[in-house]
C-alpha cells in the first residue's frame, strides 16, 4: 500500500554552479513479481535538505488549465495543448535566454522524456531509472534504478521512457517490459511493481502514463510486433487492476470482423502515447496504433477496427464511447498515436469542443469530442499519394498505392508525415504548431509468419541512401481551416523534436539543427536558438520555481534547462 498522504520535508539543495550534475545511484528494486509488491527495506539515498513537497491532488490540481509553476502531465495538462500560462520570456526579451543547468544521464543517448515538475522538484527517466531533480538548480535529490530487460525487440529493446505521471505523494512509470511501478515521490523508494501486459513476449511499454481521477493509464508498445493492444486503468492507491480495453476485438464483438481465426491475438493497434482528457465529458481520448502484420492488408479485410483510431472512453469503466478511424486497412504503418488536442472555441459560428489532430497520414483533423463526428481535414504535406483527399464522412479516398513485392513508392514515407513528437496550441493565437515531414519511401511486401521475439512487418521499407525528409513547423489555424505559416528546417533529418507555446507569445520546439528553437507564435519568426550538439528527440515544457520562468528540454543524453539573467 502507499505511504500516507502528507507533504513532507523535500532535501534541500545548496547552490549549484552553472552545469552542475550530481549522481547517486540508489540500489535495484526488488525483481518484479505478478502481483503488487512492497517497497524494498533499503531504497535510494537522498541528499542533504530544504522545504518542498510533493502532494498532488487529482482533483484540484491535475483539472487546472493551462500548466504554470507546475508541468504536471507530459503535456503540462490534460488537454494535450502544451501551452504554458507563463508569460515571463516573451518575444521582446527572448534573445537574452541563458543555460541556467545542464543534467547529465549516464548510459543514455536519445532521451524522449518530457520532464514532469512539481513545487520545484524535476522529475525525468531514462530507461527503467528516474531522477527525482532541483529544478532551480540541476542537482540530483534522489535515483531509482531497475536493470534493463534482455531480449525486447523493435521499439522496446531501445528502452525509451517518455515520462512519469504523478499524484498524491506517488510516482508512475512504465518500464521497458510493460510494468507499472509506483515510487514514493519523495524519497524514490519502490511501493509496488506490476506487469501489466503478459502473454506475448513482443509487448513492450514507452510511453508516460497518465493519472486520471483514482485511477493510473498505461498502454504499450508493439504494435508492428504482432501483440494485441489495449489501453488498461489501475487503482493508484492499490495497483489494482479496474479495467482494460483491447484495441483489437475479440471474435464476435463489434469491428471483429477484419480479424479472422486468431489474428486478433497479433492485430497491433497498440496505445505507446499517453491521450488527453475532458473532465466536463468525463471522457479519455486515446490514440491507437497501425494493424499487424503492417504492409500485408489480405490477411485482415476490412478496415482493421480499432486499430488507426482516436478512441473515447469512460474512465470509469473503460467501456468505448465513440471512436474516429483516421487510416482505415492502413497498409503503411501510419499509426494514430499523435496527441489529439483538446480545444474549446467558437467554430463556424457555434462554441463547440473540438479533437484536433495532425495525424501522421498526411492530413490534419478536426473532430466534434462530444461524439466523435467528422468537421474537416486538409492535407498539411504536398508528398501525399496515398489517397486523393477525404470524404464528407470523413474516410480517406484512396489511390491504388500500396505495397507490393517489386516495390511502390509511398509518400508520406514509413515516418510519416508526423509523428509521436507533440504539437502545442495556442488559444490566444488559434494556432496549433507541429513538424511535419516532406518524404517518400518505397514499400516491400512478402507474406510473414507471426513468431514471438521477431517484428511483425511482412516485410519493410527502403529509403534512399542519404536521402532526408524535410522538416518544416507548421502553424495550422483549425477553426478557419487555414494554415498561419510555415518554417522549413536546415538539418540532416534526424531529430523528432516537438513543440510547447506559451502565454508570453512564443513556440519553442526541438528543430532539425540539434536546437531548441524559439520562433514568434504570431508570425512563425525565429527569435532565438540553442545548439545542443546533439539530436533532439524529445518536445519542450515550461516551469517557474520562486517566479521565474524557466523553459526545459532533453537533448542527446542531458536534461537543458534555460531562463532569463
Amino acid at each position: 500500500m502507499p505511504s500516507a498522504r502528507i507533504p513532507i520535508a523535500a532535501f534541500a539543495l545548496g547552490a549549484c554552479a552553472l552545469f552542475c550534475t550530481s549522481f547517486a545511484h540508489a540500489q535495484s528494486a526488488a525483481p518484479a513479481q505478478s502481483s503488487p509488491q512492497p517497497a524494498a527495506a533499503h531504497g535510494p539515498s537522498t541528499k542533504n535538505s530544504v522545504s518542498a513537497s510533493v502532494d498532488i491532488d487529482p482533483d484540484e490540481d491535475l483539472t487546472v488549465k493551462p500548466s504554470g509553476a507546475n508541468w504536471l502531465t507530459y503535456n503540462g495538462d490534460y488537454t494535450g495543448r502544451r501551452f504554458s500560462g507563463l508569460d515571463q520570456i516573451t518575444p521582446q526579451n527572448v534573445d537574452q535566454l541563458r543555460a541556467q543547468w545542464v543534467f547529465h544521464i549516464p548510459k543514455s543517448s536519445e532521451l524522449e522524456v518530457t520532464p514532469v515538475v512539481v513545487d520545484g522538484i524535476m522529475f525525468v527517466t531514462a530507461q527503467n531509472d528516474a531522477y527525482a531533480v532541483d529544478a532551480r538548480t540541476g542537482r540530483q535529490i534522489w535515483h531509482h534504478t531497475m536493470p534493463i530487460t534482455e531480449g525486447l525487440i523493435d521499439d522496446a529493446s531501445q528502452h525509451h521512457n517518455r515520462g512519469v505521471a504523478v499524484v498524491n505523494s506517488d510516482l508512475f512509470m512504465e518500464t521497458d517490459n510493460a510494468h507499472l511501478i509506483c515510487l514514493d515521490a519523495r524519497s524514490g523508494h519502490l511501493i509496488w511493481d506490476i506487469p501489466y501486459a503478459e502473454g506475448n513476449k513482443n509487448y513492450g511499454a514507452t510511453s508516460a502514463p497518465l493519472v486520471v481521477k483514482d485511477k493510473v493509464l498505461v498502454g504499450t508498445s508493439g504494435g508492428d510486433d504482432g501483440v494485441r493492444g489495449f489501453v488498461a486503468a489501475f487503482d493508484v492507491n492499490t495497483g489494482k487492476l479496474a479495467w482494460k480495453f483491447w484495441t483489437i476485438p475479440a471474435p464476435g464483438e463489434p469491428g471483429s470482423s477484419s480479424w479472422p481465426g486468431d489474428l486478433y491475438l497479433r492485430g497491433g493497434g497498440t496505445t505507446w502515447m499517453p491521450g488527453t482528457y475532458d473532465p466536463e465529458l468525463n471522457t479519455i481520448y486515446w490514440g491507437t496504433s497501425n494493424p499487424s502484420p503492417d504492409f500485408e492488408g489480405d490477411v485482415r479485410p476490412g478496415d482493421d477496427l480499432y486499430t488507426d483510431c482516436v478512441l473515447a472512453l469512460d474512465p470509469d469503466t473503460g467501456k468505448l464511447k465513440w471512436y474516429f478511424q483516421f487510416t482505415p486497412h492502413d497498409l503503411f504503418d501510419y499509426d494514430a498515436t499523435e496527441t489529439p488536442v483538446l480545444v474549446d472555441a467558437t467554430y463556424k459560428g457555434e462554441p463547440r469542443k473540438l479533437l484536433v489532430e495532425a495525424n501522421r497520414n498526411g492530413f490534419v483533423y478536426v473532430l466534434d469530442r462530444t461524439n466523435g463526428k467528422f468537421l474537416s481535414a486538409k492535407p498539411f504535406v504536398e508528398k501525399l499519394n496515398w489517397a486523393s483527399g477525404i470524404d464528407a464522412s470523413g474516410r480517406p479516398i484512396r489511390t491504388d498505392v500500396q505495397p507490393s513485392a517489386k516495390g511502390m513508392l509511398v509518400c508520406p514515407g514509413f515516418e510519416g508525415a508526423t509523428n509521436w513528437y507533440s504539437p502545442a496550441y495556442n488559444p490566444v493565437t488559434h494556432l496549433l504548431y507541429f513538424n511535419a515531414v516532406e518524404d517518400c519511401a518505397t514499400y516491400l511486401l512478402k507474406h510473414q509468419d507471426f513468431e514471438e521475439g521477431k517484428t511483425f512487418y511482412s516485410t519493410g521499407v527502403q529509403h534512399p541512401r542519404g536521402q532526408r525528409g524535410e522538416k518544416i513547423l507548421i502553424a495550422y489555424d483549425p477553426l478557419n481551416d487555414t494554415f498561419g505559416w510555415r518554417y522549413p528546417q536546415i538539418g540532416m533529418g534526424h531529430s523528432s523534436g516537438g513543440a510547447m507555446t506559451t502565454a508570453g507569445g512564443l513556440v519553442f520546439y526541438g528543430n532539425d539543427a540539434e536546437s531548441l528553437e524559439a520562433v514568434d507564435a504570431r508570425t512563425g519568426a525565429s527569435l532565438w536558438h540553442f545548439q545542443t550538439g546533439q539530436n533532439m528527440h524529445a518536445s519542450p515544457m515550461s516551469y517557474a520555481v520562486n517566479g521565474k520562468q524557466y523553459v526545459a528540454i532533453t537533448s542527446g543524453s542531458d536534461v537543458f534547462t534555460f531562463a532569463l539573467p
